[in-house]
């Protein structure tokens, strides 16, 4: 008799109900129909992080694709734990985010991210995206997620820029090139110092995988996606469209080959277990 495993995954954006600047649905449609590909995998779902501690038990892996929402308190030492006791935790995208706040800077009124706990439990931070653009993805490491991906693929996405909470324990496995961020003023968010770039002066980390006691998270910064309802972009880069105008539909990496590959790999990782 071969034993059923569950899944849950995390879709959704802050308010609650909202798809703050993503399409949603869409990403939560995606992965589910992923998921339902694993045989004797079942799968809960939910928008937030709201009562996560109640969702872990009996959880084998969680994915999580979202835009503003983030455990807090004795979820995200729920979440911690069950990471120690042998969990298997897939980030995408947002997931690095989480709190923004208001403030004012050079006369203009600015957004800026707020590190919190659940930073250190994920293993990264995010600092800001520039729009929309084309880039090219390096495979820097082999894991289970990574493999059998191109060395290099192109990316039609936002270029996260994430701050490494760990970066001694953390395993970098994509990677991209970016000197200084190109972000106009006024778009996005700001921050006091570009902690995102490494010591080349212009490597980025887009993907690691960091164990946490028995368990393991591996992030990813790719994904973004949205319709002409749901975006809240400005512009985007030229790469992208030649007058900086934003697509009404973006789905990005979600229509490539590598990135399918990738998301295949991650439920098979999350999912295998000695």
């Amino acid at each position: 008799m071969t034993t059923t495993q569950r899944a849950h995954l995390i879709t959704g954006g802050f308010p609650p109900g909202s798809a703050a600047g993503h399409d949603m649905d869409y990403a939560r449609l995606q992965l589910l129909q992923k998921l339902q590909a694993k045989d004797h995998l079942a799968v809960t779902v939910a928008n937030d992080f709201q009562d996560i501690e109640r969702w872990l038990l009996g959880t084998d892996f969680l994915i999580t694709y979202v835009a503003g929402p983030y455990p807090v308190g004795t979820g995200n030492a729920a979440l911690s734990d069950w990471l120690a006791d042998g969990g298997r935790w897939f980030a995408l995208h947002g997931t690095s985010g989480g709190k923004a706040v208001k403030s004012e800077r050079d006369g203009r009124t600015v957004k800026k991210m707020v590190k919190a706990e659940h930073h250190q439990t994920l293993g990264c931070f995010f600092l800001n995206h520039p729009p929309l653009c084309e880039f090219q993805v390096t495979v820097t490491a082999g894991h289970p997620v990574t493999q059998g991906l191109p060395k290099k693929f192109a990316a039609q996405d936002e270029l996260y820029l994430i701050e490494l909470q760990d970066p001694g324990a953390s395993r970098v496995l994509l990677t991209t090139e970016l000197a200084q961020d190109p972000s106009p003023p006024g778009f996005g968010f700001v921050y006091d110092e570009d902690t995102s770039v490494q010591a080349d002066g212009k490597t980025r980390v887009l993907g690691y995988a960091r164990e946490v006691g028995r368990g393991e998270v591996v992030y990813v910064g790719l994904g973004h996606c949205h319709t002409g309802r749901t975006n809240t972009q400005s512009k985007v880069d030229a790469s992208i469209d030649a007058m900086g105008a934003v697509p009404s539909e973006f789905h990005g990496v979600w229509e490539t080959d590598a990135f399918a590959h990738l998301l295949q790999n991650a439920i098979a990782w999350g999912t295998a277990r000695p």
